[in-house]
């Protein structure tokens, strides 16, 4: 990696329609919420340069659909992601319960070159309405059974949507520095040294 090149870090948010993922990636690019929902079709992508750690790097987030005809798409946009943000929605135990098949889906189509290593954040959305069915407690037991970060968010008030994001940019970053030679992931740094290098074929 050299010291001038500016690191292109992959992000993709999966979890149940319905449950905030637009929201949350408009809230933090673009600064703003829509109580107008809209269902994504197919994928929704936005960037955004931040500062980690004193080093500007170039977030691509990518917002997939929840519904089961667009998981066709996963192999295509899951492939040399960075970090992966599991979302569901406090107030609906069905979105929560759902992660489990969305991480396993992921880890399948995606194929990182190291799976247990490979960074996962969950994310509970929607924490200023007044009723919840999934506790805090609940969802913190399950981010340490799977050794996953844990945050709580509101997209609608701003809460807890940057410090998420920029977990993510430094978990994405540190997986970035550790695979980065070898695994031959789609990694889209600017590395003219490596241009004529083929990459590795995923095995899986």
């Amino acid at each position: 990696m050299t010291e001038w090149s500016t690191p292109h870090l992959k992000i993709i948010l999966i979890g149940n329609s319905g449950v905030g993922k637009s929201s949350f990636m408009t809230r933090f690019v673009d600064h703003r919420f829509t109580n107008l929902y809209r269902a994504t079709v197919g994928v929704d992508f936005l960037t955004k340069e931040i500062t980690i750690d004193k080093r500007s790097v170039i977030l691509q987030i990518w917002d997939t659909a929840g519904t089961e005809r667009f998981h066709s798409l996963g192999t295509t946009l899951y492939r040399g992601a960075h970090c992966c943000l599991l979302v569901f929605d406090v107030t609906s135990s069905v979105s929560f319960d759902a992660l489990e098949v969305w991480k396993k889906e992921f880890l399948v189509q995606a194929c990182p070159s190291d799976p247990s290593g490979f960074p996962f954040i969950v994310l509970g959305n929607k924490i200023d309405l007044d009723y919840r069915e999934v506790s805090t407690n609940k969802a913190q037991q399950w981010c340490s059974e799977i050794g996953a970060e844990y945050f709580e968010c509101s997209a609608k008030e701003d809460i807890g949507v940057d410090s998420t994001f920029y977990s993510a940019a430094r978990a994405a970053l540190q997986y970035l520095k550790r695979h980065h030679v070898d695994n031959g992931e789609d990694i889209q740094m600017i590395q003219k040294q490596q241009e004529n290098k083929p990459n590795k074929k995923c095995s899986c």
